[in-house]
Formats: C-alpha cells, structure tokens, sequence
C-alpha cells in the first residue's frame, strides 16, 4: 500500500523557542506572583516551583508547536462500487486535558470523532494526535470541537466529520459558581453530517454506547 504525503498546511504559529535568559526572567516573574499570593518559596518543596510551574505550563501547550506526523494519510480502504456514505469510522473516547484562555485555568474530558472517508483516510493514531493538538493550548471549548473539525476536513477531505466534546472546567468548579458536578457538551458537524439527521444520530447513539468511565461515576 502506498502511503501519501499530504502538503504541508502552515499552523498560526511558529515552533517556539525560549532563551535560557528569558527562561530565567519568567521564572523571576512567575515566583513574584506566587510570593504575593502567599506562597513561602523558601521551604525545600517550593523553592523549585517556580521552575516546576513554567515547565508544566510550557508542557500543558505543547499544541502551539504543531505535530508533522499529522501529515500523512493512506489511501480509502472502501472496495469498488461501493458508495459507503454511511459507513463512519468513529473513534473514542480520547481524553485530553487543555487550559481555558479566560482564566488559565484546566478543563478536561473526551472527544469522540467520526468522519466518512472520501478518497484517503488518517491512522488512527493521527485522530488523538489531532484532538491533542488543539487542546494543548489555551483555548475555549467551543473552539477546539470547531478547530478539530475543520483541520480533519483539511488533511483528509471526507465528505463529513462528526465532534463531540464532554469537559469539565475548573474555572466553574474551583471559583465562581463553584459547580462541582457539571459537565459541557459540545457537538460540531460538516458535510453530511450537517445534511443527514440519520449519521448524526447514529454518532450520538455510539458516543451515549462508549460513555466515557469519569461521566458514570
């Protein structure tokens, strides 16, 4: 089978790249904040924090340096003859966890996503690479389900894409409101999934079969 190399598609932002003096400047900047919020960065578990926090952050939006093995696809494994307008291929749940650009704070769950192969498709694989992409970032959880989808669209062109997203958000839980138990649900459709309230439920019906084990506890 011959494998197929997609053109390289331009992602908003550059691979990032931080110098050790700017390194150091963050983390005199970062280890001010927290002394004034109350932390005492003299004890032998906090004096590396600092440190420690601008790396997890660093880690947490790895999203902003893309990922080049998302640019390969093979090609439709749909015999000849054969329509296969209803023939999904689902895949979930992924988890992820991401970082809301409103108060920095996490929020976390699953995504499902289905498409409807045309002429190539992805390795599976590239599907929780793709969710992970977009979540290693900040972002809203609006936007991820609608930058999953389209960017599926872009390196595959099937005739539909199905995204479902299941979060929790800590900045409800931890402040504001303070809702412990809630949950956000979000769904995005393209192509015939836009057009065929048959494939949307099919979808929805096999995401409710696969409910993820943190939503049942």
């Amino acid at each position: 089978m011959s494998i197929v190399e997609l053109p390289a598609r331009p992602e908003p932002d550059d691979e990032r790249t931080i110098s050790l003096e700017e390194w150091a400047r963050y983390e005199r900047s970062i280890a001010e904040i927290l002394t004034a919020l109350g932390m005492d960065l003299e004890t032998p578990g906090t004096r590396e924090t600092p440190r420690r926090f601008l790396r997890a952050m660093f880690e947490a939006t790895a999203g902003y340096d893309g990922d080049e093995k998302l640019r390969t696809a093979f090609p439709s494994e749909r015999p000849r003859g054969v329509n296969g307008l209803h023939s999904q291929i689902v895949e979930g749940p992924i988890s992820f966890f991401s970082l809301c650009e409103h108060h920095a704070l996490p929020f976390h769950g699953v995504a499902h996503l289905a498409y409807i192969a045309n002429g190539e498709i992805l390795g599976i694989s590239k599907l929780t690479r793709l969710v992970r992409l977009y979540a290693r970032r900040f972002t809203v959880q609006e936007r991820l389900g609608e930058q999953i989808a389209d960017r599926l669209l872009d390196l595959v062109e099937p005739r539909g894409v199905a995204v479902h997203i299941e979060a929790a958000h800590l900045c409800t839980q931890m402040r504001g409101v303070e809702e412990e138990g809630s949950r956000t649900v979000t769904t995005f459709w393209r192509g015939l999934y836009d057009e065929d309230a048959d494939l949307r439920r099919e979808f929805l019906d096999e995401v409710r079969a696969r409910r993820s084990p943190h939503r049942s506890q």
